[in-house]
Parts: structure tokens; sequence; C-alpha cells
């Protein structure tokens, strides 16, 4: 007696994930039917990388009806992935029928969705999310993202920000796509990401280097801050338990700290910068003074800072607490005058490199910033 066959439920897709062009980007020669669904709508949240959600109303949601099981499978593991789940059954029109579908109803907001609210940049940042979400099928179970969503959002962020380089008027002008990849593959795939890569790069002779193989810790973008009140003169430290040392053997693994934090999938290196503030310190700038923007261990890791001044008001000399609770934060404020602060470079007790750079710099433009306080 033969088996009945598998009938598939077709996936509807909809919103920002049902852009032609997007969807070409991930899946090249995607192909599939328009369709509508009737008496739905479309919102977002308010947030800098915004995912739809459908919700009923009044209005006909357009979108494509997938059936390919590839696709579909693909497509499923990345919307349950970045948490848009799970599915439900949706009656849809396509081609003069209506068929049963199933539809993952995503994130609903306050906000009407706006087609072009996840264009551009926003597209590029999703766009290579999802693909990291994609190599990682097999390795991750889509139950398991929960916690990596954030991350896997920010460095996709940082990609696309690398896209924008540093002049190059002494360095080489050799371009990346120059370098031979022979083989790139995830060794690490946790809450961070290391990547193993086997390639050939032009060397300053015009040769080609020997077969290399580097590993490369894969890390976000961050801002960090040094809030700065220049009427008082004083700063603003963080303190806090590090890894870094701990993991070296340092015996006081607590370290002193410009505010600092992760820049979200879709925010912009100044908004996290205002953002960081009031989560770690509660405190709400007046303005930001860029001081740099650099690699931080180039030899191995990705990891990018932008470093501001942070022009604010802060309170009397005192210590004060910050952090947020869903992040594990256990966060101690200092304020202090400038002169201590100083002294803390001559001590050594600074000992963290972007709050030794912010101070240097502010020992630099200090008058300046007195001057027009």
């Amino acid at each position: 007696m033969g088996l009945a066959p598998v009938v598939v439920t077709p996936l509807f897709l909809y919103g920002p994930l049902a852009e032609i062009h997007f969807l070409q980007g991930i899946f090249p020669g995607f192909d599939a039917p328009e369709a509508r669904a009737e008496g739905w709508q479309i919102t977002c949240e308010d947030t800098p990388l915004p995912l739809a959600g459908l919700i009923p109303g009044a209005e006909s949601v357009k979108g494509y009806l997938v059936d390919h099981p590839e696709t579909m499978a693909d497509l499923i593991f990345v919307l349950s992935a970045l948490g848009l789940g799970p599915a439900k059954p949706l009656s849809v029109e396509c081609r003069g029928e209506t068929f049963a579908a199933q539809v993952f109803p995503g994130q609903p907001g306050p906000l009407v969705w706006d087609a072009t609210a996840l264009r551009g940049r926003g597209a590029l940042i999703l766009q290579d999310a999802i693909m990291e979400i994609l190599n990682l099928k097999g390795r991750v179970a889509p139950g398991d993202f929960a916690h990596r969503r954030a991350m896997i959002l920010s460095r996709a962020g940082a990609r696309v920000a690398a896209a924008q380089p540093a002049p190059v008027a002494v360095r080489s002008a050799t371009h990346a796509d120059q370098v031979t990849q022979e083989a790139n593959e995830i060794t690490h795939a946790g809450f961070f990401v290391s990547r193993k890569y086997t390639l050939r790069h032009p060397r300053f002779d015009g040769t080609q280097s020997d077969r290399l193989e580097r590993e490369v810790f894969v890390a976000t973008d961050a801002s960090l801050v040094l809030p700065y009140d220049p009427v008082r003169d004083r700063v603003l430290l963080v303190e806090q338990f590090r890894m870094g040392p701990f993991g070296r053997g340092d015996p006081h693994p607590w370290m002193l700290e410009p505010v600092a934090g992760r820049i979200d999938g879709g925010e912009s290196p100044e908004e996290a910068a205002h953002r960081e503030c009031l989560e770690e310190a509660g405190l709400t700038l007046r303005g930001l003074e860029e001081i740099s923007r650099h690699y931080c261990t180039p030899g191995y890791s990705t990891e990018f800072f932008h470093l501001f001044l942070g022009i604010c008001d802060l309170p009397d000399l005192e210590q004060g607490r910050g952090g947020l609770a869903t992040e594990h934060e256990d966060i101690r404020t200092h304020v202090i005058d400038f002169p201590q602060a100083m002294a803390l470079v001559q001590s050594g007790e600074a000992n963290n490199g972007p709050l030794i750079l912010c101070l240097l710099w502010l020992e630099r433009e200090r008058a300046r910033l007195r001057a027009s306080a």
C-alpha cells in the first residue's frame, strides 16, 4: 500500500521580507506568485530596525505565496529565528483562487508599516543578518536564537557600516576584493561568533602571499562616551567586572571605563551613545564631541569603537549605580574632578585604552570646551 503524498501548506510572506529585490539578494532566482490577504493590516514597533507584524484590519496586505520546499524551509527557519512566529493559518487570494496558507504574525506595534522604513541601509542590515542566520542552520535550533538576535543584527549593522572605510592617503588602497578566499567557516557559534578564513592576499612586492589560515573574533561596533561637565570640570567613569582582565589573571578585574555599549542593528553611533548614557548612568547629554573611530585589536577582532565626549551636567562628586538588570549589568559610577581623572592615568589605575584616549583628548580640548560652556 502506497503512502499518501505529503501536502505542504504554502507560506504567505509580507512586509519587509516581501520585497522582490530583497528576496532575490538572499535567494538568487527567487520566484513566487503575488498574493494578498484581505482584512489585515501591517504595523511595526518604533525601533531602529522595525520588523513588521500582522493584525486584523480593513486593508488588503500584499505579499508572496511561497511553496517551493527548500525556500519555504529556509524562510520558516529565518522567521522563527527572528522571533516572528509561531506560524498561524491564513486564507489568501492568489491568481484568482483562495488558498489556505500559513503566516508568521511577526512583531505588531503602534506604528503603521511604511514600506520605505526598511530600505537602503536597513534592508542591507536585515539581509546580512538573515545570511548569518542561514549559515547557522543545522547548528543552532530556531528556539535558541532568542538571546542571539540582538548580537546578530548588531554584527550585521557593523558589516554594513564597514562599507564606508577611512581614507587611504598613506596606507595601501588595495581593495579587499583582491584577497582570494579559499574557505570561510564559522568555528564557534555562541553568543559571540568566530570565523576561520583560508586565504591569500597581495603582498607589498606585488606577489601573492602563501595560503594563510586566520581566525577572527566577529564582534560588533560599539559607542563609548566619556561624560564631561565643562562648568564643574568633572567627568563620570563607570566601573564594572570585566572578563578580559579576569581571564588574563588580573587580581583586580574591576575596571574604570567610559560609558560603553553595543550599537544595535539600524542604530547610529550617536543614537547608541545617548541611549547608553541614559541606561548606564541616568544621564541626558546636551551634545556629543567626536573623539575617534577606530579598530581595537585589528589583528584578530572585527570590534570597532566610536569614541565620544558627552557634554552634560554632572551631580556633586559621588558614587552611584547604573546599568540594566535585564542585561545583568552591575555598574558603579564615579563622578570625579578632571585633575583626579588625569592622576589615574599617571598612576596606571586607568588601564583601559578608550578611557586613556578620551582623557588625553579632553586634556587637549578642555580649555575650548570650558570657554564655550
